[in-house]
């Protein structure tokens, strides 16, 4: 199943011979780790020959004698076609819960368009020329990103009755206004609080947010926020292993754009027959404040409001998540609470993730 994800973007730019440096972090623990490494958005073959996982000690500094090599159909190379992902191994031994990783990836040659996710709130590094993957030394890596590059899914084998959570939305969900480096984002408070319940209870986070995304309109290019949620459905959330439960919180950037009400629910329709279909369950999160922001009008805040009332007490959702309650301020619903504003009145910060992580009924997320 999947103890992390992300969802495939655009960067800008090429790398060539290189080697680049992903910081993730585990929810649950389990056994065998496979990384699932995207071209998905490529426009020419990538090439690594040399992929390495450790465990990270501080920024880009491995831990010294985690780090092992990962192998693809028994080969220490691999190269994956434009639009495709390729699996590792299973690499053996046990996968700490709640734990860094570092997954240092040599590309070859030079790359076309880089298949990454944006705005991760998770520095990554980029080292001199040359494969620096089995480096635990972090002194090759002088330049810092703020994308995960060309990484969709850490995967381990964990017990039966464990699954995933995909959480499914836009910049709120990928949590940019929280301290990056720190995992605040409000899907990693949720996997903690997941981590503290005995393990027949436990469930695994995978966070598929891109900032800036919609459900209804977007293409995946660089500079964009992504192809919509409609269209990345199946690649992103759908086709992770062990995701059973999808949990959605997108629609202010539709509703930025122009977006009715009538057309988000209809969107959103969409996306609950389709997960229904798979054999999952889907739930709703209401549409966070976002008085004071340069996405409000009082137009835009009466189809917040009337999107929110769709999503309560439609019952077309499999549960309800009210984000919306956990952050607004009790004085000026349309506004976050001041203590939860990220600064710009739209993006809550550690103390707002902190309490959307907080908003959910721990129950509501499984998929009976």
């Amino acid at each position: 199943m999947t103890t992390w994800g992300a969802s495939d973007d655009i960067a800008g730019g090429t790398l060539n011979d290189v080697t680049v440096r992903n910081i993730l972090r585990t929810s649950v623990g389990g056994k065998d780790l496979r990384i699932r490494v995207s071209n998905a958005n490529g426009d020419q073959p990538l090439v690594t020959d040399s992929v390495y996982v450790g465990r990270q000690e501080a920024a880009a500094g491995v831990v010294p004698g985690s780090s092992r090599r990962l192998t693809f159909g028994g080969s220490t190379s691999v190269e994956i076609p434009p639009g495709a992902m390729a699996i590792s191994d299973p690499l053996p031994g046990p996968v700490p819960a709640r734990t860094s990783l570092t997954v240092s990836l040599h590309v070859v040659g030079t790359t076309g368009v880089i298949t990454a996710h944006n705005r991760a709130m998770q520095h990554s590094y980029k080292s001199t020329s040359g494969d620096h993957a089995a480096d635990e030394s972090p002194a090759a890596y002088q330049t810092e990103s703020s994308a995960w590059y060309f990484l969709n899914a850490a995967i381990v084998e964990a017990p039966q009755q464990v699954e995933t959570v995909a959480t499914l939305g836009d910049s709120i969900t990928s949590s940019v206004g929280t301290t990056i480096d720190t995992n605040r984002r409000w899907p990693d408070v949720l996997a903690d609080r997941y981590g503290q319940l005995p393990e027949p209870r436990r469930l695994a986070i995978s966070n598929e947010g891109i900032s800036g995304n919609r459900v209804l309109g977007g293409v995946a290019k660089a500079g964009s926020a992504g192809a919509s949620a409609l269209a990345r459905l199946d690649k992103d959330v759908l086709t992770k292993p062990g995701v059973r439960t999808v949990l959605l919180l997108e629609g202010i950037n539709d509703i930025y754009a122009g977006a009715t009400s009538d057309q988000l629910i209809a969107g959103y329709r969409q996306l609950i027959a389709r997960v229904h279909a798979s054999g999952r369950c889907i739930v709703g999160g209401t549409l966070t404040p976002v008085g004071g922001s340069f996405v409000y009008t009082p137009e835009k805040e009466a189809t917040r409001q009337a999107v929110n009332q769709f999503i309560r007490t439609s019952g077309e959702f499999d549960g309800v998540v009210d984000f919306d309650a956990a952050t607004r301020d009790p004085a000026d619903p349309t506004r976050l609470q001041s203590a939860y504003d990220g600064g710009d009145g739209l993006h809550p910060n550690d103390a707002g993730n902190h309490a959307m992580g907080y908003a959910a009924n721990l129950d509501t997320l499984r998929c009976n």
